[in-house]
């Protein structure tokens, strides 16, 4: 058996999000089907209807929006009845071009934050473990950097973490990624192809880890889905005070989840130089381009 490793990105659009985040979700083989029956559980039980069938998709973005926590305050707690009946009437009236009511609205809002708290119940369930690496977003090579067609820092570090779990449960893993633009898929597939071929390091980690990835559509995968929600809520909501990062965070997806990803996050050993240090799954790159003898992580 292996772990499956179902990965996304955060904030690579460098629209209005504090870093970029790449990472996701570690599930083991036979827990894979287990946390898919309860994601698609939590969606009846948070929306009561699959929202597929209204052309939408689970997404952190749309999930834990400032105006999903605003819609859903409006007013005070619907009953499952009254949600489920609002969300219907509120999909229905957006696909119609109409104006949903403040009922309909806060109904909507409500499901959304229910059903992101349903996904992360369903990760801790099955035990899943959360990798994630971070740059501040819009950080920049310098002028003359010679190493665009190497994997970057930041990615061999999350490669790291993901290594040092599957070595301590004596077990291999696979990359399950969400289909981007093919283009950038096949760089970045080079790149990782690359270091775990080319480098003395890399090949030492195919002990366990599988170098070449799968790739799915994030709207036909839930795992991936629940991923990008919890990137999307580090990018937001998890701050370590030894990063010193001065960007903008949301206090309501810090205070809701932070604690939360905490716990999901791998927490083990790691080792370099003949020396054994703890490390976490998620990881703070200030500089992906300085050396590694330069960064303290």
């Amino acid at each position: 058996m292996a772990w499956l490793l179902f990965m996304d990105e955060s904030g690579h659009d460098h629209k209005n999000m504090p870093f970029e985040v790449r990472g996701g979700v570690a599930v083991h083989a036979k827990d894979v089907w287990l946390l898919i029956q309860k994601i698609q559980a939590a969606e009846k039980e948070a929306f009561g209807v699959t929202l597929s069938e209204y052309g939408s998709e689970i997404k952190g973005s749309k999930l834990l929006s400032r105006d999903r926590f605003r819609w859903s305050s409006q007013m005070g707690l619907l009953s499952d009845i009254e949600r489920a009946a609002g969300v219907r009437r509120f999909l229905t009236k957006k696909s119609q071009k109409a104006g949903p009511s403040r009922r309909d609205f806060t109904a909507y809002g409500q499901a959304s934050l229910l059903m992101a708290d349903l996904i992360f119940q369903a990760l801790l369930d099955t035990d899943a473990v959360l990798f994630a690496s971070l740059i501040a977003c819009g950080v920049k090579p310098p002028r003359d950097y010679p190493f665009h067609h190497y994997l970057r820092k930041d990615h061999i570090f999350l490669q790291e973490r993901f290594f040092y779990f599957l070595e301590q449960k004596a077990d291999h893993g696979i990359f399950v990624m969400d289909q981007t633009e093919k283009e950038n898929d096949k760089r970045f597939v080079k790149r990782l192809h690359d270091y775990y071929t080319k480098t003395h390091v890399g090949r030492q980690r195919t002990q366990w880890i599988v170098p070449y990835p799968m790739f799915v559509d994030s709207e036909l995968s839930l795992a991936v889905q629940a991923a990008d929600l919890c990137l999307y809520c580090i990018n937001w909501g998890f701050r370590v005070q030894a990063w010193n990062f001065k960007g903008p965070a949301r206090i309501e997806i810090q205070q809701k989840y932070g604690a939360l990803l905490n716990r999901l996050q791998f927490q083990g050993e790691g080792y370099r130089d003949d020396k054994v240090f703890s490390t976490h799954g998620i990881v703070y790159v200030p500089d992906p381009f300085t050396s590694r003898d330069a960064e303290k992580i």
